[in-house]
C-alpha cells in the first residue's frame, strides 16, 4: 500500500520508477493505488500535470535499483527483511545514492545494520494515502546522520509535493505516529469500558478536533509566548486529572475483538474498502483545497507545489 502510494506521487509529478515486488499481486495493486491517485490529482489542481513517468517492474533488487537517483524501500515491518533489502540496494548502488526506507517506526540505526555506506540511509516516513498526505518524516541514524543527505533528500521530496520534517533524534515511531498511537490506544480504552461505541469515538474525532488539527497542532496559540505561557497556566493542571489512560493499552482478547467487529457491522453504512478509499480521496482533497486557499498548513504545501508544476525544472527523474 505504501509503496504503491510512493509509486503513484513519483508517476504523477513525472518521475520514471523501476518496481520491484515480489508478491505476484504487486503490480496489480500499484496500477489500483495508481488510477486512484489520477482520478484524485484530476480533482486536487487544474494545472497540468507533467508527462507521466515511466512504471517498469523489476525481477530482482539489483535490477530495480541499477541507475536510478533514489532508493524507496516500502516492505512490511519486519526488521530482518528491510535490512536484507537495504543491504542489496546498498551494494547495487553509488555511495551518493540515497536509500530511504518508509518503515513506521523502526530506528535507522537497526536498518542501517548491514549497509556499509550508513551515511546515505535514511527513514523517510509517510502517511497514507502518499499520493495525497504530504508530510514526510525524515530521520538519520545515530552517529550515522549526514545533514547532506538529509538536506537532499527533503529537496526531493519538496519537489513532487511533499512537506519533509527532521526527526531531531532517533525514538520508535518518530513523531506523529507516536501521537497517532496515543489517540489509538484510548479510542480502545474507550470502547473497551463502554463509554463509547466504535461509531461514536469516530464521531467524536471526526466532528470536532480532527477537523482543528488540519488547521492548528496542539502548540499552535494565539499570541506567542505569552499566550502559550497563559494556555498552559490554564490547561496545565488538567494534565494530573484522571482523563487519559496513555500509560495501559486493552489487551486484545476475543471477547474485545469480537465486541469490535459487532459494532463495526452494526454501523450504519459499511463501504467497501475501494469505495471509503475515494470517499477518503475526494474528502481530502476538498480539505486540502480549502487549506490551499488560505494558503496555511498542507494548503500551503499544495500552493508550493503548483507553483513547483507552473515553472517545472525536474529534480529527479528516476526512483
Amino acid at each position: 500500500m505504501i509503496g504503491g502510494g510512493w509509486a503513484a506521487r513519483f508517476l504523477l509529478n513525472g518521475v520514471n520508477v523501476r518496481l520491484y515486488g515480489p508478491s505476484p499481486s504487486a503490480v496489480e495493486r500499484v496500477q489500483k493505488m495508481l488510477a486512484n491517485a489520477r482520478r484524485a490529482y484530476r480533482r486536487l489542481t487544474p494545472l497540468q500535470l507533467p508527462p507521466e513517468g515511466a512504471l517498469t517492474v523489476a525481477e530482482t533488487v539489483a535490477e530495480a535499483v541499477h541507475g536510478v537517483e533514489l532508493v524507496q524501500e516500502s516492505a512490511p515491518e519486519r526488521l530482518e527483511l528491510k535490512q536484507e533489502l537495504l543491504a542489496a540496494a546498498d551494494r547495487g548502488t553509488p555511495p551518493e545514492v540515497l536509500i530511504c526506507s518508509s518503515t513506521s517506526g523502526l530506528r535507522p540505526s537497526l536498518l542501517q545494520a548491514r549497509v556499509k555506506h550508513r551515511d546515505r540511509l535514511l527513514v523517510a516516513h509517510p502517511f497514507n494515502p502518499v499520493y495525497l498526505l504530504p508530510l514526510v518524516e525524515l530521520c538519520a541514524g545515530e552517529g550515522n546522520a549526514s545533514a547532506s543527505s538529509l538536506a537532499r533528500a527533503a529537496e526531493i521530496y519538496r519537489a513532487v509535493g511533499m512537506h519533509p520534517i527532521v526527526v531531531r533524534k532517533e525514538m520508535d515511531g518518530f513523531v506523529a505516529n507516536r501521537l497517532q498511537e496515543a489517540m489509538w490506544r484510548e479510542a480502545l480504552w474507550l470502547v473497551h469500558d463502554d463509554v463509547a461505541t466504535v461509531q461514536e469515538v469516530d464521531d467524536a474525532i471526526r466532528y470536532s478536533f480532527g477537523l482543528r488539527r488540519a488547521v492548528v497542532g496542539p502548540f499552535r496559540v494565539g499570541g506567542g509566548g505569552t499566550g502559550m505561557r497563559q494556555f498552559l497556566e490554564k490547561w496545565g493542571p488538567g494534565l494530573k486529572w484522571p482523563w487519559t489512560k496513555l500509560t495501559d493499552v486493552p489487551e486484545l482478547t476475543d471477547a474485545f475483538v469480537d465486541k469490535l467487529v459487532k459494532q463495526t457491522d452494526a454501523r450504519g453504512e459499511n463501504p467497501t474498502g475501494p469505495e471509503l478509499e475515494q470517499k477518503r480521496d475526494d474528502c481530502l482533497v476538498a480539505l486540502l483545497q480549502g487549506l490551499r486557499s488560505q494558503t496555511y498548513g498542507a494548503g500551503e504545501t499544495l500552493a508550493r507545489w503548483e507553483r513547483e508544476l507552473l515553472n517545472r525544472a525536474p529534480r529527479l527523474k528516476n526512483a
